[in-house]
């Protein structure tokens, strides 16, 4: 194993192009996720072959734990191998031991995104000393278990996908432009338009939303290669007007649907419907192999508030796809203890002080609600706001 020299450009070039070419690759995993994550450090591992070539690379993210003089380290979606090749994984998981120790961490989480059913690969990570709960419930991980996907679009056209899809799908998706509706690539210039629509989605879905500033950085910080702002507008009285947004990602061969957002005006226009569509022909257009819409919080329970995301990415005729999870190694144990004793009275705290805040504002409007959450208080799941 070999650790990443910020100061080789060389180096780091090499690391990216393995990355955004390899199959077992994310987003998350580029050099250019760490100008994304304010606050956080990074670091990085490379696994070379006996040839000499990169067979295996982690960007980790590391936040610092102040008070503990330590930090946790979080490799998202990593690393960046053949999951079930234990020599490479265990190359790579000797140099973030070599981390843990230069960053004081006390414990490190990845969750490279493999099948639940591969249990294989499961067991070869536990058997390395991590733990992982099967089966983990939703919205208790930090990235969606349960995702939605084209997996058939590689190689076909436009047109062959657009068969593929529900025929009332097919029929909203070219209402859209016959009632005057036009999907945009947009930058961070768009943002004045997107933004406000994130905040009604938030209301609207009962889910807290990361500020515009976040929005800033994840799309200059991926840059355009990477990540577009897909918006859709009317016009009306001479002015164009936002219907629906979506941050989207293409890297190494997957093009993801992370962020989406609708006003609470003109949805009898369809615009998400031709929003979907234009992202899935980026994808097309990219040679992509995947389409991922990704989350699709509470899919098999009809009864939840989140159903109606599943049952809009299903008339796209996917499939789901559900991730074995979270891994977690322990470096210092007690320090552990201490720190998750700390952050669960904090969490605590912070909940009766918002269920104190829920109670006033009630009474304010003369409304009686029980101290318990409301099923769409949680946030949901990155790329789950659809609908």
């Amino acid at each position: 194993m070999e650790l990443i020299d910020k100061n080789n450009t060389a180096l780091l070039e090499e690391y990216e192009n393995f990355a955004k070419n390899s199959v077992y690759a994310n987003f998350m995993q580029s050099l250019r996720w760490p100008k994304v994550k304010e606050g956080w450090d990074w670091d990085a591992v490379i696994s070379r072959g006996k040839d000499g070539k990169i067979r295996g690379t982690c960007l980790v993210i590391i936040k610092k734990v102040p008070v503990f003089r330590s930090t946790f380290m979080y490799a998202p979606h990593g690393p960046v191998c053949d999951w079930s090749d234990k020599e490479v994984m265990s190359d790579i998981f000797e140099g973030i031991k070599v981390l843990a120790k230069r960053y004081k961490s006390y414990q490190l989480m990845w969750d490279p995104p493999f099948e639940e059913k591969d249990k294989s690969i499961s067991e070869l990570i536990i058997s390395m000393g991590f733990t992982h709960q099967y089966n983990a419930p939703e919205l208790s991980t930090i990235q969606p278990r349960n995702n939605y996907m084209l997996r058939n679009i590689e190689g076909k056209t436009p047109d062959e996908v657009m068969a593929s899809f529900k025929p009332d799908w097919r029929n909203r998706i070219r209402k859209g432009p016959k009632k005057g509706v036009v999907c945009k690539v947009c930058g961070v210039e768009a943002l004045d338009d997107f933004y406000p629509m994130m905040q009604a989605t938030g209301i609207r879905d009962g889910f807290s939303i990361r500020g515009k500033e976040y929005f800033v950085k994840f799309i200059e910080g991926l840059g355009p290669e990477h990540c577009h702002l897909f918006m859709c507008y009317t016009e009306e009285d001479g002015k164009m007007i936002p219907l629906s947004g979506a941050v989207t990602t293409q890297y190494a061969g997957k093009t993801c649907y992370v962020y989406g957002a609708s006003a609470n005006h003109h949805r009898n226009l369809y615009p998400n419907y031709l929003m979907q569509w234009t992202m899935i022909n980026w994808a097309i257009e990219g040679k992509n192999y995947i389409y991922d819409f990704m989350g699709i919080p509470f899919y098999n329970d009809e009864t939840n508030p989140n159903y109606g995301v599943y049952k809009f990415k299903k008339g796209f005729n996917g499939e789901v796809v559900t991730y074995a999870g979270e891994f977690y190694y322990v470096f210092k144990p007690f320090k552990k203890k201490l720190i998750d004793f700390c952050e669960k009275v904090v969490m605590n705290h912070r909940e009766r002080q918002r269920q104190k805040l829920l109670k006033n504002r009630n009474k304010d409007f003369g409304v009686e609600q029980a101290d318990k959450p409301r099923s769409g208080d949680a946030k949901p799941a990155e790329g789950s706001s659809e609908q």
